[in-house]
C-alpha cells in the first residue's frame, strides 16, 4: 500500500502538540498502540522541528511522522528535512503544495469553499483538508461531493469521536483529530492508557461507518 492509502486505511491524522519531544514521543506511543498511526506534530509545538526529527527517528518505522500549521515553504522543507512525510497546512499556499511535491512527500492542504477545494486537488493535493469542517459538519462533504466527487476530504475542526463516523459516511476519505484523542489533561497527567483507548474508539468508529 502506498503511504496515502495506509492513512485512508486508517482514517485518522492525529494532530498533537506537547510541551517536550518526550511526552510527545509519549503521546504518539499511545496512539499507536490505539490503531492511530499517523501523527502530525504542529508547528506550534515548541521546538516543533527537534520534536519531529526525535519522533523520525524514535518512531519513524512504525508511524508516518508529518508536519502540520505550514503556512510557507521554507517551513515545509524544513520539517521535510526533519523526518517529516507529510505536509498539512490550515490554509492553501500552492508553493507549500509545489514544495512538498518537488520533495515527493504527500500534501494536505487547507481549504473551505468549493474554489479552494478544486484550487488545492488540481495543484496537486493528496487530500484537501476541508478546514474548518465543524462550522457546516459532515453534510458539507456530501454537498462538495456533488460537483466534485473525485476529491479526497479530511474534514478537520470540530471532529470528534461521536461525529467521526458521519464525517466519513458522507464522503469524508479520512479526518483529523486533535484534544478528543489526546486531551491536554492526560498529556499533563501521563494518562497514555486513556489516549490509546479514545484513539481505538474513534477508528471503531471510523471503520464502522464504512
Amino acid at each position: 500500500m502506498s503511504m496515502l492509502e495506509k492513512v485512508e486505511a486508517c482514517g485518522v491524522v492525529a494532530a498533537i502538540r506537547a510541551d517536550s519531544s518526550e511526552s510527545l514521543i509519549e503521546v504518539a506511543k499511545a496512539l499507536e498502540a490505539g490503531g492511530a498511526k499517523f501523527i502530525e506534530v504542529t508547528m506550534s509545538t515548541p521546538n516543533a522541528l527537534k520534536v519531529i526529527e526525535a519522533l523520525a527517528d524514535t518512531m519513524g518505522d512504525r508511524v508516518g511522522v508529518g508536519v502540520g500549521t505550514v503556512l510557507d515553504p521554507e517551513t515545509a522543507r524544513a520539517a521535510i528535512l526533519a523526518g517529516a512525510e507529510y505536509i498539512v497546512s490550515p490554509t492553501l499556499r500552492l508553493s507549500v503544495i509545489e514544495m512538498a511535491k518537488r520533495y515527493s512527500k504527500m500534501v494536505f492542504p487547507g481549504a473551505f469553499t468549493p474554489t479552494e477545494i478544486l484550487t488545492a486537488w488540481e495543484a496537486g493535493a493528496d487530500m484537501v483538508k476541508v478546514f474548518p469542517a465543524g462550522r457546516l459538519g459532515p453534510e458539507y462533504m456530501k454537498d462538495i461531493h456533488g460537483p466534485l466527487p473525485q476529491i479526497k476530504l479530511m474534514p478537520t475542526g470540530g471532529v470528534s469521536i461521536e461525529n467521526c463516523g458521519e464525517f466519513i459516511k458522507k464522503g469524508a476519505s479520512a479526518v483529523t483529530a486533535a484534544s478528543c484523542i489526546a486531551p491536554k489533561k492526560d498529556i499533563a497527567a501521563g494518562n497514555w492508557d486513556s489516549i490509546t483507548r479514545l484513539a481505538a474508539q474513534m477508528i471503531a468508529n471510523i471503520h464502522a461507518a464504512r
